[in-house]
């Protein structure tokens, strides 16, 4: 399930920074669903008229950018012959006359729509455009990689409770999830939403959780950043991918490793990996 608030709180950041990086004075936005766009988030509006209001692909302005997937505007809204004209009572009640949609675009596909606006019928310069553009890369950018972080999650809940009830899954299924296990614990140093970074570890820590311990034989733990390495050797990936996956150098790399195997009593990769598997600190 997407998190909707979430995202939202995505939009609603990325209007801000478009007002005061365009200048512009109005700008709102919201997130696509099967059925439309709609309108969520607001900055600088002075009624409500255009809250809640559901956008559908080809209808106003915002309805030209969903069908194509493309930054749409208008020098005045009330007379633009190549838009229709379905949402001009609340636009025009808000009082706006150039506006300016661009989407957010992930696959071709538009995952999110922001618009600024004016009080005046005059074109909106490049500036402008360029400064909307950016804020709807940033905020491509962000859903791509929380909608990617939820569909991890999921596979590693899933894995979790079928643990949790005694029915393991298949060995292509482990695959899987010990790949999405090493690359969540590596995602969760790059989201910069507490929650959901925590989020991330509580899942990898309920997917190692289960009879076997979640310490080391002795009682040694390893430390975050030493089970982000040996999540990674488990892959197959090497010092330098490590090192690039977790945007440290090779020898903080290999300082790691060399802690876990210390700590494990192990001498190679590969017996690090087996003994920290055997300790519930890896699925």
């Amino acid at each position: 399930m997407v998190d909707d608030l979430g995202e939202r709180s995505v939009v609603r950041g990325a209007l801000l920074r478009l007002r005061r990086t365009s200048g512009v004075p109005v700008a709102f936005g919201g997130l696509v669903a099967p059925r439309g766009m709609r309108l969520t988030e607001f900055s600088g509006t002075t009624t409500g008229g255009l809250r809640d209001l559901l956008v559908t692909a080809g209808n106003g302005l915002g309805g030209r950018v969903l069908a194509r997937a493309g930054a749409e505007s208008v020098a005045d809204y009330a007379s633009d012959p190549r838009i229709t004209h379905e949402y001009d009572r609340p636009v025009l009640d808000e009082g706006l006359r150039a506006v300016a949609a661009v989407p957010a675009v992930v696959g071709g596909v538009a995952l999110a729509v922001l618009y600024g606006g004016i009080r005046e019928p005059l074109a909106l310069g490049p500036r402008v455009l360029a400064a909307m553009s950016a804020a709807a890369a940033d905020v491509a950018t962000e859903l791509a990689v929380r909608r990617e972080v939820e569909r991890r999650l999921r596979t590693l809940e899933t894995a979790a409770i079928t643990r949790a009830a005694r029915e393991l899954p298949s060995a292509p299924e482990w695959d899987e999830v010990r790949a999405a296990h090493a690359e969540l614990r590596a995602i969760s140093r790059e989201v910069a939403d507490p929650g959901l970074r925590r989020r991330l570890l509580d899942v990898s820590e309920r997917l190692t959780a289960g009879d076997t311990a979640t310490e080391a034989p002795g009682g040694v733990r390893l430390s975050e950043r030493e089970l982000d390495v040996v999540a990674l050797v488990a892959l197959g990936c090497t010092n330098a991918e490590v090192a690039r996956r977790l945007e440290v150098g090779a020898e903080t790399v290999k300082s790691y490793l060399r802690g876990a195997m210390r700590k494990l009593g192990t001498h190679t990769r590969t017996a690090t990996v087996v003994a920290a598997r055997r300790a519930g600190l890896l699925p």
